[in-house]
């Protein structure tokens, strides 16, 4: 039972999860079933997940909004399902943190191909990039954050940060890809509460991105997300 992978599946239609769940079991995996957004919170702290399959349109609380709660405690793959077929929607569930998009009706071969592409990856790469690691680095193309030595290499040189960069650069290699708010970004850092902060990280972030970028004007791992926030490519 421990090597079984344990998917939850999250939508207000019933039958849409009794089906995606059958299919899941008669693939190996184990299902758990949610029926609005705050239960598969609620799952998701009783059970050990191993993907979500998060339906957009839910109850009580929406898939997007599901879906940053579900970042801020837990790095494991989230496919967003759901009838909405629009580019902005796809864009916005993705740059919220998740990390695939299949739009109703979808093929049953491609859901599952899709669902092993996300576990094999979280399985074999997830210790290395994830927030769970129990490694003492965290490396995305040629950035090694060294967590035990509180020190960031980049392409085998070491860089010197400010305690206060350091953070930064630390929280957002803990959430390689995600996409953070200037506020999110001050009150995880700055452990209090976020006003009127944009220019305040955005100086910050400048100064890292000189610090590790080759061309700071295209660069390749702090990036800006228009009207969003920040984050650090996933390479």
């Amino acid at each position: 039972m421990e090597d079984i992978q344990t998917i939850l599946v999250a939508d207000d239609d019933k039958e849409i999860v009794r089906v995606l769940s059958r299919l899941l079991e008669l693939e190996g995996y184990r299902a758990i079933p949610a029926y609005n957004g705050m239960e598969a919170l609620e799952r998701l702290m009783e059970e050990t997940i191993h993907l979500i399959l998060l339906d957009v349109m839910m109850p009580r609380l929406d898939g997007l909004s599901t879906l940053m709660e579900v970042r801020r405690k837990k790095n494991i793959p989230v496919i967003i399902l759901s009838a909405k077929t629009e580019e902005s929607d796809k864009v916005l569930g993705l740059s919220m943190g998740a990390d695939d998009y299949v739009a109703k009706p979808f093929q049953t071969a491609e859901l599952m191909a899709r669902i092993r592409s996300q576990l094999r990856r979280y399985m074999t790469l997830g210790d290395v990039n994830r927030q769970e690691s129990r490694d003492s680095r965290i490396c995305t193309g040629g950035l090694i954050l060294d967590l035990n030595g509180k020190e960031l290499f980049v392409d085998g040189e070491k860089v010197k940060l400010t305690a206060t960069e350091y953070k930064i650069t630390e929280f957002l290699m803990h959430h390689l890809g995600q996409v953070f708010s200037a506020e999110e970004i001050y009150s995880s850092v700055w452990n209090e509460e976020a006003y009127a902060v944009e220019n305040t990280v955005m100086v910050h972030i400048r100064r890292i991105r000189e610090k590790i970028e080759i061309d700071t004007k295209n660069p390749k791992y702090l990036k800006v997300v228009w009207g969003i926030g920040y984050k650090m490519e996933k390479i």
